[in-house]
C-alpha cells in the first residue's frame, strides 16, 4: 500500500509556472514508477510525465520542453515543474504510483487552472 499526497496546484495566467509536489509513503516505495496524470473534463485521465526508480523519464508530447519531472523514488518524492503553462493544461493533476503490472495508487489530486 502506498499513500500519496499532492500539493502545489493553483491558478496562473498563460505563460506562468507552477511546481507540483508529491509525497509518497508506504512500503517499498523505491520499487514504484511514479507519475503525474491529469484529468481533463470529457477526456480520460492521461499520463503527463513519469519517472522510474532508476531515474528514467517519460513525457507526453504536449509536456516536452515545458514540464520537468524530478525526484527521488527511493525517498518517495516526485515533483513536476510546469513552465509556459497554457489554458489547455487546465485539469486536476494526480500523482500516481505503480510497481510493475500491479495496481495503481492515487493521490487526491490538485487543481491547476490556467486562464487570463
Amino acid at each position: 500500500q502506498v499513500q500519496l499526497v499532492e500539493s502545489g496546484g493553483g491558478s496562473v495566467q498563460p505563460g506562468g509556472s507552477l511546481l507540483l509536489s508529491c509525497a509518497a509513503s508506504g512500503r517499498y516505495v523505491s520499487d514504484y514508477t511514479m507519475g503525474w496524470y491529469r484529468l481533463i473534463p470529457d477526456v480520460q485521465r492521461e499520463l503527463v510525465a513519469s519517472i522510474t526508480g532508476g531515474g528514467s523519464k517519460w513525457y507526453h508530447h504536449s509536456a516536452k520542453g515545458r514540464f520537468t519531472i524530478s525526484g527521488d523514488s527511493s525517498k518517495g518524492t516526485v515533483y513536476l515543474r510546469m513552465n509556459n503553462l497554457k489554458p489547455e493544461d487546465t485539469a486536476v493533476y494526480y500523482c500516481g504510483a505503480r510497481a510493475g503490472s500491479g495496481p495503481y495508487f492515487w493521490g487526491e489530486g490538485t487543481q491547476v487552472t490556467v486562464s487570463t
